[in-house]
């Protein structure tokens, strides 16, 4: 579907990102990460597969097509462009008068920080993609998301906001206020996540009637039956959601584990020495 505003804005996007980063890799040392931007590369690529291509009239017809336009916005879209970190080299795209104003409103004591700072704690963020998810497959949302443009719209960009909330204190982007949140919060935040999304997945799926009006038309020949449709898209949003929520839990388990000092080693003979006394083993 042609749609020159989303069009024209991913570009900007894709050519701003792509002049500060170019700006920034020639004064920072060292170098910027090759692999930000074919993060931000991939982020904006599956925007324009969800919203660009045949995909997204496919949606119309077909929920499982929907569930996977969704799972591009949230689980591909939202984690890649936050994994490329990439308001350094936005604002590098910016001129200099233009990165100062931008940075007052980061700066400690800003409404704007303190808000997003309020927005990304973990059970708001948590809890706002959670409301997202639910609330637009509520039937009636559902429908009305369908049979408006805008709405339709409107229901994608609360999607993907509510995915960069979710991913925000998982992956920690810039700018970064105040401290990491430890992973083991960051591994429950996930799991918990993922099993919210899973329940309403495989409560679509395994539904004995059809949910959406839209979708209930008599399938083609060789199509598939409203229900079979709907418990299809019910499978994708449970097991692809799933599956980038603990690729993520992996990440960050082998992230901790491989981070923690080693057990400090021991030199021979001296595993007896200190027996006995308050003193402390040698090294």
């Amino acid at each position: 579907m042609h749609r020159p505003g989303i069009v024209v804005l991913l570009l900007l996007l894709g050519v701003a990102y792509a002049a500060g980063w170019w700006r920034l890799s020639r004064r920072a040392w060292p170098r910027v990460a090759w692999w930000r931007p074919a993060l931000t590369l991939a982020g904006l690529g599956s925007l324009a597969l969800a919203l660009l291509s045949p995909l997204d009239v496919l949606a119309h017809r077909r929920f499982v097509a929907h569930m996977a336009q969704h799972m591009l916005l949230i689980a591909v879209a939202a984690p890649a462009l936050l994994l490329a970190d990439p308001l350094a080299a936005l604002l590098w795209a910016l001129p200099a008068w233009a990165r100062i104003r931008v940075g007052r409103l980061l700066v400690r004591g800003a409404p704007v920080r303190s808000v997003w700072r309020a927005l990304t704690r973990m059970p708001v963020a948590w809890c706002a993609y959670a409301g997202v998810l639910w609330l637009w497959h509520v039937p009636w949302a559902y429908e009305w998301a369908l049979g408006h443009r805008v709405a339709h719209d409107l229901e994608h960009l609360a999607f993907f906001a509510g995915a960069i909330l979710f991913w925000w204190p998982v992956i920690g982007p810039a700018p970064r206020f105040g401290r990491a949140v430890h992973p083991g919060l960051r591994v429950v935040y996930l799991v918990t996540g993922a099993l919210q999304s899973a329940a309403l997945g495989l409560s679509i799926a395994a539904s004995p009637v059809v949910l959406y009006a839209s979708y209930a038309a008599p399938p083609g020949p060789g199509g598939l039956a409203p229900l079979e449709d709907q418990a299809l898209g019910g499978v994708v949003m449970w097991g692809g959601g799933g599956a980038v929520d603990m690729l993520a839990v992996l990440l960050l388990l082998h992230r901790f584990f491989s981070t923690q000092d080693p057990e400090p080693q021991r030199q021979p003979g001296t595993e007896g020495r200190g027996r006995g006394r308050d003193a402390a083993p040698l090294p």
